[in-house]
């Protein structure tokens, strides 16, 4: 497509999963439409750790990561509520950037590679009529052959579309909130912390600059409990666990007020709704403790940049291209997300969570199994 306003594919949201897909397709040669409602740089909800499975991904797609000196993350240190720990080594590692970095850096290099990249520009709508996408933003109206949904956990176009997770009852699995800062504090470089409380756990690793990610999950309820004010959350329930009542007494924030994100679900999601490819969050959520959804999100993006260029190419029909997609994102996170489930059910509930750590001191070969269940390979 060669008009201004008409594109191969337009992507709604510029975090990972679109900004990768983005500058794919772009270096491919197709024209390519990304729509994000903020403008980089910003910083979003995140802990910050990317599975060293996404290194060479990211590399390919232009990040200098070996330039910029990010540390590297070797060590898992869980903690249970009661304070009882178990220090794992990481099978494979990750690493620690900032949403605010690399999500920035990623938009310059789809720009260069001739992305048409729309900031401060909401979708507010996406509708399917012979073949062809109508896209309604604030920047005006578009069309496109294909369009992916990449805008997280939440948007304001899963609620319109009532897609199935929007309207399921609200139970513990699907109303998290998200609570983040960016602090300075000693913590080895190569550990990360996942410190469990009563319905949710918290991480703190490093970022670059030497600054850390803290950054935790729990559930609306818990705010709720505590007159929707969350310093007293944090001191009557995180605050609990020793390792975070360290924490919160030896960090200097450096956010005035942390950042925020509420109605957060981990119920399972379609990857493909009214010809939409849904993408990273947006598929699929990667439960608590899982700690790879990112590594997911770009992930997920190269398998659908696979399927769509072979529907461009004519290759394969639209519907081939939809089912292929799903089949592929099934096989290769579906049981990463049930494992995840799974021990979510465990990691749910205090008094649980105490035992299994207790009883995983003994078997550090079985927490690396745990762990290997929910990351994978190098892609």
């Amino acid at each position: 497509m060669n008009s201004s306003n008409q594109y191969d594919v337009i992507i709604a949201g510029g975090g990972l999963a679109g900004l990768a897909l983005s500058i794919q397709l772009a270096k491919a040669g197709y024209s390519v439409a990304l729509f994000e409602k903020e403008t980089y740089p910003f910083h979003k909800v995140c802990g910050e750790y990317i599975s060293l499975e996404s290194w060479n991904f990211l590399e390919e797609l232009g990040l200098p990561l070996s330039d910029w000196g990010l540390p590297v993350i070797r060590r898992v240190l869980i903690s249970a509520p009661n304070g009882e720990s178990v220090e794992q080594e990481l099978p494979l590692g990750g690493f620690g950037i900032s949403r605010y970095k690399i999500d920035a850096a990623l938009a310059g290099i789809a720009r260069a590679s001739g992305v048409v990249l729309q900031e401060a520009a909401k979708v507010t709508d996406i509708t399917f009529e012979r073949s062809l996408f109508h896209i309604q933003a604030a920047t005006g109206n578009y069309q496109a052959k294909v369009v992916c949904g990449t805008f997280g956990k939440r948007s304001n176009l899963d609620v319109k579309w009532k897609r199935a997770f929007t309207r399921k009852r609200s139970t513990k699995l699907n109303n998290y909130i998200g609570v983040k800062y960016h602090v300075r504090t000693v913590f080895p470089a190569d550990l990360i912390g996942l410190h469990n409380f009563k319905d949710g756990y918290c991480g703190l690793s490093k970022i670059e600059d030497d600054r850390y990610c803290l950054c935790y999950m729990t559930t609306a309820e818990n705010l709720q409990m505590n007159g929707s004010s969350i310093p007293l959350m944090e001191k009557n329930i995180l605050q609990k666990n020793p390792f975070l009542e360290k924490i919160f007494s030896s960090v200097e924030s450096l956010y005035d007020q942390p950042l925020t994100i509420s109605q957060i679900s981990f119920e399972k999601k379609s990857q493909v709704e009214d010809h939409i490819l849904f993408i990273g969050d947006a598929a699929g959520m990667a439960p608590p403790l899982s700690g790879n959804g990112m590594s997911m999100a770009l992930h997920g993006s190269k398998i659908a940049f696979r399927c769509i260029t072979a529907f461009l190419q004519e290759h394969i029909a639209r519907h081939e291209m939809e089912q292929e997609y799903t089949d592929q994102w099934n096989r290769q996170f579906g049981r990463r997300l049930w494992v995840g489930r799974q021990l979510q059910r465990w990691f749910g509930s205090e008094s649980r969570t105490n035992l299994l750590i207790h009883s995983l001191k003994p078997f550090p070969k079985l927490v690396s199994f745990l762990i290997r269940q929910t990351h994978g390979q190098p892609f």
